[in-house]
């Protein structure tokens, strides 16, 4: 019979990583019980057993003073969401917005180009499969990005031929949309966390919604991705891990991907690996994937069974690309490119990530000017909401437009943003005019505020 229930495909294999995921972290997880004011807190090495919990809790990124302050601002919201409760020390920061992070899943669009050229159905499935996969090696870096100021933006051009727009288009809660365009696919997102804060982890839950459409044909393809839990916030070295189910659904046949993210077991057993199958409609399987995350990911087709068909072999489709050596922020190439004003377009909007002040101060190597320019612009914020309150005004995304859709989540429901447009118009106007003068982007104020002159962009 047809493994119906991916779990119970291969001999049971997905049953055991089912079963692994309830017992997660507590083979390597150990009290911090030795320290006062500590007591109760989790340690959890990934590349070591229980006996390395305490060497482990010694380690990280954190001074002692830093630690101690934080912990006690914090310990009130264990079981808590904080996704905007709390404001977080530069320290931990990469010099990155979250609307840059959302266009670092652009690094590897090429495989979407694949899965719209290609005629096989359940082919187009692995290739786009494979495309959300590539993302979780950036997202495996432990520092933390800005957290985008309402109005903030993020373009990208110079990646191929494809254009991408972020907006931060609502503030509490925190949502963001996001737009890519080329002439294969369109990608959009509409972005929102929810936090459960447990002392010395944090669990993710990624209230989204992810929609592709393949241009050729009209074909949507839908995006469920798995939570993410962070370790080792205070003590110990800070890693992420994903483990959980992730599926891809063919909206327009029915046809979907079911993969599992393996939960990092005693000495980084399972850690990074991703398996699962393509199915048909009738969730008979048709393709096995597998590979990991941070190296690669391959595909063979299988029979009934999951087990792979004779004659085949299994196929390489996509491999991470070279990284930098050493790099502070463990950043690739590409996030490299995402912060420089290589991949801006011409006449960049003024409320763009890159022009952040706390984000340059950052990348500059200056925390303490980081510390302040972030503080500063969270005041502004904060000024700005109350200015706009006392006028009984709303604040009005420019590039996204709030529908009447609700999307249901596995972790609760979301409001749907959709792209209306209005950016191709601006940017179109831009790029064929000749009389706009050349200026250099670097020399652009940081301005995301609503009440502005818009006319002057």
């Amino acid at each position: 019979m047809a493994p119906n229930d991916p779990k119970e495909a291969s001999g049971g294999f997905f049953s055991s990583i089912a079963s692994g995921l309830s017992n997660f972290g507590s083979a390597m997880t150990r009290s911090v019980n030795g320290l006062l004011g500590y007591e109760g807190l989790e340690v959890i090495n990934p590349e070591g057993g229980t006996e390395d919990a305490e060497e482990e809790a010694k380690k990280g990124r954190w001074m002692q003073e830093d630690r101690d302050g934080y912990w006690k601002m914090m310990q009130k919201y264990i079981g808590s969401d904080v996704t905007s409760m709390v404001t977080l020390p530069v320290l931990i920061f990469e010099p990155m917005s979250m609307l840059q992070k959302m266009a670092e899943l652009m690094e590897y669009s090429n495989l979407l180009d694949l899965a719209d050229e290609c005629e096989d159905p359940y082919m187009r499935l692995v290739y786009a499969a494979a495309f959300f996969i590539s993302v979780y090696y950036a997202l495996q870096r432990t520092w933390k990005p800005f957290n985008p100021i309402l109005g903030e933006t993020y373009e990208m051009v110079n990646h191929g031929d494809l254009t991408f727009i972020a907006e931060q288009v609502s503030h509490h809660p925190p949502i963001s949309s996001g737009h890519a365009e080329n002439e294969h696919f369109t990608y959009d997102i509409t972005s929102k966390v929810k936090t459960k804060f447990l002392g010395n982890s944090i669990e993710v839950y990624p209230l989204g919604r992810t929609r592709v459409t393949l241009k050729r044909d009209g074909t949507v393809l839908d995006l469920v991705p798995p939570a993410t839990k962070v370790s080792n916030l205070i003590f110990g070295r800070t890693w992420i891990d994903s483990p959980g189910e992730m599926v891809l659904t063919n909206m327009t046949t029915g046809d979907k991907v079911v993969l599992y993210f393996q939960p990092c077991g005693w000495f980084g057993a399972g850690r990074y690996e991703v398996d699962g199958y393509v199915y048909n409609a009738n969730e008979e399987p048709k393709i096995l994937m597998t590979g990991k995350y941070n190296e690669s990911m391959n595909y063979q087709p299988c029979d009934m069974e999951g087990e792979p068909c004779p004659g085949t072999e299994l196929k390489e489709v996509w491999r991470v690309a070279d990284a930098p050596k050493n790099d502070k922020f463990q950043y690739t190439y590409f996030a490299h490119k995402i912060n420089s004003f290589g991949t801006a377009p011409k006449k960049l909007l003024a409320s763009d990530s890159r022009l952040r002040p706390d984000r340059y101060a950052l990348e500059m190597g200056d925390t303490s000017k980081a510390g302040y320019e972030k503080s500063s612009l969270e005041e502004r914020q904060r000024a700005e909401k109350r200015n706009r309150e006392a006028k009984g005004q709303q604040f009005t995304p420019r590039w996204f437009d709030q529908t009447s859709e609700i999307h249901p989540t596995p972790w609760g429901d979301l409001e749907v943003y959709q792209f209306n447009g209005k950016y191709l118009q601006h940017r179109a106007v831009i790029d064929s005019s000749d009389s706009i003068e050349e200026i250099d982007n670097k020399s652009i104020e940081f301005n995301p505020w609503q009440y502005q002159n818009l006319a002057a962009e």
